[in-house]
């Protein structure tokens, strides 16, 4: 390596942890357009998978076993897309070995290891990135900038859904043991962007769970209560029919309603509606660049210029312990937890 490897001009390197479906949307497709970010290695446990995967996908390195990417000294930023149970595990040893982590939401299973996480990475002197990768889309400002601007007068009550419709019961979304659960896929989502509308963090005052395998929740919905006496709802389902496809945020406030359909994937739509006291609008920032890729530049500009990042350990913390709230007012255990065999 030589001496000017990590300057502001060299690409940084990427590794791969396994190879779940996501890593093309979130790594491969915005790196290939993005001369910034080399993706120079990935990681399976299974030897072949590993070969045939950089194959496919013009990785130069592959690796049998995790531990042997982060190994790989030339790395710098690992992405870790395992099961929720592994984000801990992994993004820690990750972070131990020097390397920066872009880590799949939720960050953790549950807010204590999102704590750990948070320490190793404030030891290790590296970043440590949740990939909610809307928060970094120019929608998520333009959301932002609307309910700051005071609009919409002072804010009464936030509603999120997301709610999706996932076949079968084998998914291992659906699986205790691998941190399982709609809160923990999709609910997550409309947790974070309460909390980043709010600008603050709430209490859970109730919750409520459909269950599709013992302690596993495939909808869940929760009451919650930000400072202010400001309400919300959030919702997140894995088990809505495809007719009922939904997923928007709605921000009610003394003088209007900001409604945005869409604001998790908004490069393949989405709608910003405005009814307040000047009439009623509808506005559009462009779908492209994708939320992938402006979470991956982002994540460049962090790593080579210290950029603050929204989605730190510290955001990933703060929605992991509103997440382990809702499952205790649900009467369901947090995820992480050894479960008693009957």
């Amino acid at each position: 390596m030589t001496a000017d490897a990590n300057s502001s001009e060299t690409p940084i390197r990427v590794g791969l942890l396994g190879t779940a479906r996501i890593t093309k949307f979130a790594i491969l497709n915005p790196a290939r357009t993005n001369p910034r970010v080399e993706v120079v290695a990935v990681a399976s446990r299974s030897e072949d998978k590993a070969h045939r995967y950089a194959k496919a996908n013009r990785i130069s390195r592959a690796y049998a076993g995790y531990q042997a990417l982060l190994d790989d000294s030339d790395i710098e930023v690992v992405y870790n897309p395992l099961p929720n149970n592994l984000h801990a595990e992994w993004s820690i040893r990750a972070l131990q070995a020097g390397k920066h982590v872009l880590c799949e939401k939720p960050i953790a299973a549950n807010a204590e290891e999102a704590r750990a996480m948070h320490a190793a990475a404030t030891q290790s002197g590296r970043q440590l990135i949740e990939a909610f990768h809307f928060r970094y889309h120019p929608l998520a400002a333009r959301m932002k900038e609307i309910v700051a601007s005071g609009e919409l007068g002072a804010i009464r009550h936030l509603e999120a859904q997301f709610c999706v419709f996932i076949p079968g019961k084998k998914d291992i979304r659906f699986a205790y043991a691998s941190g399982g659960g709609a809160f923990m896929d999709v609910g997550c989502y409309a947790v974070n962007v309460c909390r980043f509308l709010a600008g603050s963090e709430p209490i859970v005052k109730s919750a409520s769970a459909r269950l599709i395998q013992p302690q596993v929740d495939h909808w869940m919905s929760a009451e919650l209560e930000f400072p202010g006496a400001i309400t919300a709802n959030v919702t997140g389902s894995l088990r809505s029919q495809i007719w009922n496809w939904r997923a928007f945020v709605q921000v009610t406030g003394e003088h209007g309603t900001l409604t945005v359909l869409n604001p998790f994937l908004p490069q393949f739509f989405h709608r910003i509606t405005v009814e307040s006291a000047a009439g009623r609008r509808r506005e559009f920032v462009s779908r492209n660049p994708s939320s992938y890729a402006c979470q991956l530049e982002t994540l460049v500009n962090s790593v080579r210029g210290g950029v603050p990042l929204p989605t730190d350990g510290v955001d990933g913390i703060k929605t992991m312990t509103v997440i382990d709230a809702i499952y205790s007012a649900a009467g369901l255990r947090r995820r992480g937890e050894t479960l008693q065999r009957s």
